[in-house]
């Protein structure tokens, strides 16, 4: 189903630099690290960490898109202060923001809802979740992983290879290293030999 309108934000200050979030009206829809371009059509407002807003009370918006109150998209402002939530600590700071999954398969969804269980600051194999799903093998399950559109939201940078390596990540190595250090998980190593320091 595609949804009816598509809106995104930039918080432009995070560990791991910009973050783009897109919305529909249905739910967050989308989060891409840096600050990306929106496809055609879709409409724009500006949250950054400041919560700032333009002297006339609108955000600014993308070239020939009508303006739009921070305000007037409530689910982008629950998921920017989720992302505070999150950078400050937070262990679940994303339960309250509504998701639009309508576009990923039955089996991602499944994927998705273990990853939303995995606590913060702990780790869990390919492997793992496949036993756990009680279908598919760790391939499968990489895949899914490797298209989550939600990276952070759905914690997919807390998922390892069994030998403890970081394996892959949308953001690239370097910011699921940050996040898991955030997290309070040490790694070593840079680059496909990156790994968990355990010890």
């Amino acid at each position: 189903m595609t949804p009816s309108a598509s809106f995104h934000t930039v918080l432009s200050d995070t560990p791991v630099g910009p973050l783009t979030l897109f919305a529909s009206t249905a739910g967050l829809r989308e989060v891409r690290f840096g600050n990306a371009d929106p496809e055609s059509g879709r409409r724009s407002t500006a949250l950054p960490l400041s919560n700032s807003e333009s002297p006339s009370g609108t955000s600014p918006t993308s070239a020939g898109s009508p303006p739009h109150s921070a305000r007037s998209v409530p689910i982008l402002e629950t998921a920017a202060d989720a992302v505070h939530a999150y950078l400050e600590g937070a262990e679940d700071a994303f339960g309250i923001v509504p998701l639009d999954l309508d576009h990923c398969t039955d089996f991602q969804r499944a994927v998705y809802r273990l990853l939303t269980q995995v606590p913060r600051g702990s780790l869990v194999t390919y492997g793992e979740i496949a036993q756990r799903l009680g279908r598919g093998a760790p391939r499968a399950v990489g895949q899914a992983v490797g298209a989550n559109p939600l990276p952070l939201v759905i914690p997919c940078h807390r998922v390892v290879a069994a030998d403890e390596r970081l394996g892959g990540f949308s953001g690239g190595l370097h910011r699921k290293a940050a996040l898991l250090e955030l997290e309070g998980v040490r790694t070593r190593g840079s680059g496909p030999r990156a790994r968990v320091a355990v010890g």
